[in-house]
């Protein structure tokens, strides 16, 4: 789940909104973007320490990351992109338990896309797009991991390919009714203690959100022109009536 999503504000405004140095000048974003997919070049804000100044409070930054996480040890950029990860267990799988101790970030997001089952006890059941967003327009900010990699026998000269992957827990109320699942969202208050490079992770801080926070995402159908990552405009989250292209929404 959570395999699409979409951001509309420029990194230098969300720097500004967060309180974080951008660091993402110069690079080629996917972002902003109404159809942002894995293996895509994201915006994530990470907390670090100045290497000039080791021992300066750590602070926040706005850092370009390929969505779906490559592990330290992987030797190439192959395989299924780990664009996700269950926060439940994510201290026991070797691709994410080293990140979740000191390389935490938060992933910004205007909302992200489902694909809500329709009649699912029909011969050929049908998925209806969805977008999961808040009801009053502001910021979600997810909770991911990122790692820094390099191919393997490269130097340090080479320069590392930074990755990041979303967490997801257990869909919380009525959004139980889109999918099992759901990114996990944090709230401003918990911002700086998930970032903190220096300490362990609090477990509360891997349980589902609560309920109000749940209860403030709109469910809203979207046209499955969202299906193709060639489209990427603002139509995308505009609301149509479920069920209305019967045509393209069969599952295979």
């Amino acid at each position: 789940m959570c395999g699409r999503y979409a951001v509309t504000t420029d990194p230098a405004l969300l720097a500004a909104e967060i309180d974080a140095e951008d660091e993402t000048e110069g690079v080629e974003l996917d972002v902003p973007g109404f159809n942002v997919a894995p293996t895509t070049t994201v915006v994530a804000v990470v907390s670090r320490h100045s290497r000039e100044a080791p021992d300066d409070p750590a602070t926040r930054r706005l850092r370009a990351m390929r969505w779906g996480l490559l592990p330290h040890w992987q030797k190439t950029l192959g395989g299924p992109p780990l664009f996700n990860a269950r926060a439940e267990s994510v201290d026991e799988k070797p691709a994410f338990r080293t990140a979740i101790k000191s390389k935490r970030c938060l992933i910004p997001m205007d909302g992200w896309y489902e694909w809500q089952v329709l009649d699912p006890d029909a011969k050929k059941p049908r998925k209806q797009p969805t977008y999961l967003t808040p009801v009053d327009g502001t910021r979600l900010y997810i909770a991911g991991l990122w790692s820094v990699w390099r191919p393997a026998g490269a130097g340090v000269d080479v320069p590392p390919t930074l990755s990041a992957t979303v967490l997801t827990t257990d869909a919380v109320g009525p959004l139980r009714a889109v999918h099992d699942r759901m990114p996990l969202i944090l709230t401003p208050e918990s911002f700086d203690e998930w970032l903190n490079p220096d300490a362990p992770v609090d477990p509360v801080l891997l349980r589902p959100p609560a309920l109000d926070v749940a209860e403030r995402i709109e469910i809203r159908p979207v046209s499955s022109l969202v299906n193709a990552v060639a489209n990427t405009g603002p139509e995308l989250i505009e609301r149509v009536e479920p069920g209305s292209e019967p045509g393209q929404l069969s599952l295979l």
